[in-house]
């Protein structure tokens, strides 16, 4: 029997994973600190002069470009960046990593570094670092590396010995170099599964979602798409997803009904679980890069010799008329044409909830907020078109969805109904996702303003707190402690003074 993942992946009040549960809808049951601000830097430098910042417990320096959210789990704190601080000895260079951080004081345990392709920016933009949350079960940390791989590590590092992969320095071989000689801080990898190798996909620009956990499974999307040109797909038959073994790294099974066919960029989304509902057993939502949103079993099927998941329904997040106009098609990427999915699809109050957006080097252009009832899924529930292109992931609270788009707005909407409740406009492009905590939302921009509202059908805007640099993350809570993270720098905020 499949458990609700929600309690599955929860310890005390750590937030394990991108979205805290595998339902990711972000709100947190704790209270947030009331009074905080960030500080300045020393004159000169990047170092936060504590002595001006407000209820900050810890600030930790990341590298140059940080955009996933971090996690924390039994006393770790966890974040991809790229390496422009060269944190561990021997290891320098344009490297994505995963630091880990003790909860407490924010010192550095561990670094897990990923070497760059060598295939440039067409699959693996420099200095992008690790895009992805990592996700966490009892102790071992999941995540999707810059290379297309699926990687476990140990969540306490190297402290408990060397298990699994025994040559980690032989992985952090950069193209046409010898490996570095082994050190403390080298996170301890348990198995990695290298999905262009096995699977024959092509990354887009980047590899990055955050991986689904159920049962013994691990679901990661391949970020499969189009090559330089962003016309062709040289990998058109090569699945949008993988299943493995959580213990193992097998693989068990795979994406079967023709994705990658149809994307039109990438695959970046992460996929969703929505728990059972009355009669309607539990299943696996996914957004994709075609623009249609499915509902797939959670368990592996035989298809033909191929493991797959059976596909439930499908369901067109754009407009009829986003796709063709008189008759004609409309080419990818204009404004008032078709979009994928690129924020991961919510479960909250019965419902999923997902927008559809493109690269936000694609610029603006029209999008959709969906909701469908995923035991009635023939037709969405309701949809909300005043909304632009999105690369975020909303958040249900109270019977509102409060959703971002990449112009900058953020959009409260009805949850049963669609009807528009208010939009906030913040005047800087949007990246993140919204996250709720004690009936307050709390958003950043790429201002570096984080937004904090009262939620609620009636607009409040409590306070604009500006932070040194872009917001491309989501703020979370856990134990606590709110943790904004910046292009530059992870917060820990605990309120005292």
């Amino acid at each position: 029997m499949i458990l609700a993942l929600t309690l599955a992946l929860a310890h005390a009040e750590d937030w394990t994973a991108w979205g805290r549960t595998m339902e990711r809808n972000m709100v947190s049951p704790e209270s947030p600190p009331v009074d905080f601000a960030p500080g300045t830097f020393r004159a000169g430098t990047e170092e936060v002069d504590p002595a001006t910042a407000k209820g900050l417990k810890w600030v930790a320096t990341l590298g140059s470009q940080s955009y996933g959210n971090p996690t924390v789990a039994r006393g770790k704190v966890l974040v991809g960046t790229n390496n422009q601080r060269e944190y561990r000895p021997g290891v320098v260079g344009d490297y994505s990593l995963v630091l880990a951080f003790n909860e407490q004081d924010g010192k550095l345990v561990w670094q897990h570094s990923t070497p760059k392709m060598g295939s440039g920016r067409v699959n693996d933009w420099e200095f992008l670092g690790i895009c992805s949350s990592p996700t966490v079960q009892e102790d071992r940390v999941m995540f999707v590396t810059n290379r297309g791989e699926v990687v476990a590590v140990d969540l306490d590092g190297m402290a408990d010995g060397n298990q699994g992969v025994q040559d980690e320095p032989a992985r952090m071989a950069a193209v046409g170099k010898a490996p570095p000689e082994p050190h403390p801080l080298d996170a301890d990898v348990l198995w990695a599964y290298d999905m262009p190798k096995e699977l024959g996909v092509f990354p887009h620009n980047i590899t990055s979602n955050s991986v689904l956990l159920y049962e013994d499974l691990v679901m990661a999307v391949t970020s499969n798409g189009v090559d330089w040109s962003h016309i062709d797909l040289p990998s058109p038959f090569a699945p949008a997803y993988v299943l493995l073994d959580g213990k193992t790294g097998a693989y068990r099974a795979e994406e079967g009904v023709g994705i990658s066919e149809r994307t039109m960029h990438s695959n970046w989304s992460s996929p969703t679980w929505v728990p059972a509902i009355g009669a309607t057993p539990a299943q696996v939502v996914f957004g994709a890069g075609d623009g249609f949103l499915y509902g797939f079993d959670p368990q592996p099927v035989d298809q033909g010799g191929l493991k797959v998941l059976k596909e439930r329904w499908r369901l067109d997040g754009n407009r009829a008329d986003y796709r063709e106009k008189d008759g004609a098609k409309i080419d990818y990427p204009k404004f008032d044409g078709p979009s994928e999915f690129i924020g991961t699809p919510v479960y909250a109050e019965g419902r999923v909830y997902a927008m559809i957006g493109q690269d936000p080097e694609h610029g603006p252009g029209v999008g959709r907020l969906t909701a469908v009832d995923p035991a009635h899924p023939e037709a969405p529930a309701w949809t909300y078109d005043a909304i632009t292109r999105s690369i975020s992931t909303p958040v249900v609270y109270d019977g509102v969805v409060y959703a971002p788009d990449y112009d900058g707005r953020l959009h409260a909407v009805d949850a049963k109904t669609g009807a528009p409740l208010w939009v906030h406009d913040t005047r800087a492009h949007i990246w993140g996702s919204p996250m709720v905590a004690g009936g307050k939302i709390y958003l950043g921009d790429e201002d570096g303003v984080l937004t904090v509202f009262k939620a609620g059908r009636t607009l409040v805007v409590e306070k604009e707190i500006p932070f040194p640099a872009p917001i491309y993350s989501s703020p979370i809570l856990a134990n606590g402690v709110l943790y904004v993270g910046t292009q530059t720098h992870l917060y820990a905020f605990d309120g005292h003074p």
